[in-house]
Formats: C-alpha cells, sequence, structure tokens
C-alpha cells in the first residue's frame, strides 16, 4: 500500500501524495497548481517521479505541464482525455507500476467523459477516485449521463469494503447535509456528521473514506435501499422502476439542493 499524504490546494482540493518506505520518490495525483507540490518536495526532500491525472478539468491538471518540465516526470491519464500533456494514455484495465506498487486503471465516465480511477488491490486496498465518488456524494454529471455515473457507482460498490477512498474535494460535510436530507433517519450518518465537523473544526481533512462507511451513508451507492428509493420517488413524484433511475433522480435532487 502507499503512504498518502493530502497536499491541500485552492480552497477544496486535495493533491495526494503516494509515496512508499525507504524511497525519496513520490507521485503524486491531480496537482491542480505547481507551487504546493513544489513547497511538498522542497521541505520534504523527495524526488517527483510521476503525476497522475483522473480527468482533464483545470483544477487537476493545471500544475502539470510546469512541474513536468521542472522535473521531467512522467505523466499518466486517460487515452481520450482533451489534455494535451498526458504522454502515458491508459484505458480501461491498464495496469502500471509505480514505486513498486501495482495500479489498475478503471474508466469511470460521467463527471466528464475522460475520467478514470487508479485501484491499488492488496491487504488494504486503496482507490484514487478524483471528482467521481466522494465521501457521501459523487461528482456533478458536467459531460456523461447519469447511467454512466451510476455504473462507476456499481463499480465502486463492488471494491471490497476495507478500501480507502482517496477523493479530491474536501465537499463532505456539504453531502452530509445532502444525504441526510434523503435519509433522516440514518443513524451512520449524522454520526459521520459529527466526526466531520470535529476535523474540520481541527482544519483536518475528513478523508479518507472507506467503501464499508460509503454504503452505509452514500445515497449515490445506496440506490438499491428502500428508504433511498422511497425519498427519490418522492422527489420525482412518480415510482421509480430501476436503480439507474433511482440514481439519477437522487443526483437531479443533489443539483437543486
Amino acid at each position: 500500500m502507499f503512504k498518502v499524504t493530502p497536499i491541500p490546494a485552492f480552497n477544496d482540493n486535495y493533491i495526494w501524495a503516494l509515496s512508499v518506505p525507504g524511497k525519496q520518490q513520490i507521485v503524486v495525483i491531480d496537482p491542480g497548481s505547481e507551487d504546493e507540490v513544489n513547497q511538498y518536495l522542497t521541505q520534504n526532500q523527495l524526488d517527483l517521479t510521476a503525476i497522475l491525472i483522473t480527468h482533464h478539468h483545470n483544477d487537476h491538471t493545471g500544475g502539470v505541464e510546469q512541474l513536468k518540465k521542472q522535473h521531467n516526470c512522467s505523466v499518466y491519464g486517460p487515452a481520450n482525455s482533451p489534455f494535451k500533456a498526458i504522454e502515458n494514455r491508459l484505458q480501461d484495465g491498464d495496469q502500471i507500476e509505480l514505486l513498486g506498487q501495482q495500479l489498475e486503471v478503471r474508466e469511470v465516465p460521467g463527471h466528464t467523459l475522460d475520467h478514470i480511477s487508479y485501484y491499488l488491490s492488496g491487504q488494504q486496498p486503496q482507490v484514487f477516485c478524483g471528482d467521481t465518488l466522494f465521501l457521501a456524494g459523487c461528482g456533478r454529471l458536467f459531460e456523461g449521463t447519469a447511467e454512466q455515473m451510476h455504473q462507476a457507482m456499481e463499480y465502486f460498490n463492488h471494491l471490497p469494503d476495507s478500501t480507502e477512498i482517496y477523493c479530491t474535494h474536501e465537499y463532505s460535510l456539504a453531502n452530509l447535509q445532502f444525504a441526510a436530507a434523503v435519509e433522516p433517519d440514518n443513524l451512520a450518518i449524522s454520526d459521520a456528521q459529527d466526526r466531520c465537523t470535529g476535523l474540520r473544526e481541527r482544519n483536518l481533512p475528513t478523508l479518507p473514506t472507506s467503501i464499508a462507511t460509503e454504503k452505509q451513508i452514500n445515497p449515490f451507492l445506496r440506490y438499491s435501499s428502500a428508504s433511498v428509493k422511497a425519498a427519490a420517488e418522492d422527489f420525482t413524484g412518480k415510482p421509480l422502476g430501476n436503480e439507474s433511475d433511482i440514481f439519477a433522480a437522487i443526483r437531479e435532487w443533489k443539483n437543486q439542493f
């Protein structure tokens, strides 16, 4: 497994720094800004060996070209991305080895059409999922469809419960507020609100979360739950026949929340 360190950027982004014991090299994920990464490298006397990109939005890629130029590092990202600085273009099912660890690529379009995630299996699985799956939430549909995002959620739902989830934004408190509106009687959500509020009051990240936790609190993974189905039908005012329709209704509700 990787040691994963958050490098805060902008108002609510995390650039994840991946390292392993005994190596002075790191990999960073979605560096929207180069300044924070360079400061982290200097302070910790580390070398940047690779950059992983999940999708093309500028708050995930804005620092890539400068970092690549300064550190001569490799850049990995989606094969179909419009972002031009990616030299190692990845498709669904590809595997890459970085710092001695094997990552599996999964295409998870929805937020954007080029979105991918990176999964590390093993005793402590880890998934780096950009703007697809959040703590108690999921990404807004800018380019893809609700069905594409629903299929992405199906993928995450079938990962091991112990999988650590590293997304790129600190959206947890707002997401939990919406989750509580969907399932007001879900005690796991209120517990998560208390925990995350305490962390943010100390200016600490609420991440990572886990697949097991998200199965309890995240309405975008709980589309098979009777309570989420009932809430979605109440929002739409009509019966919903399948999980994809339930997911789409919850996503539209969140857009308006």
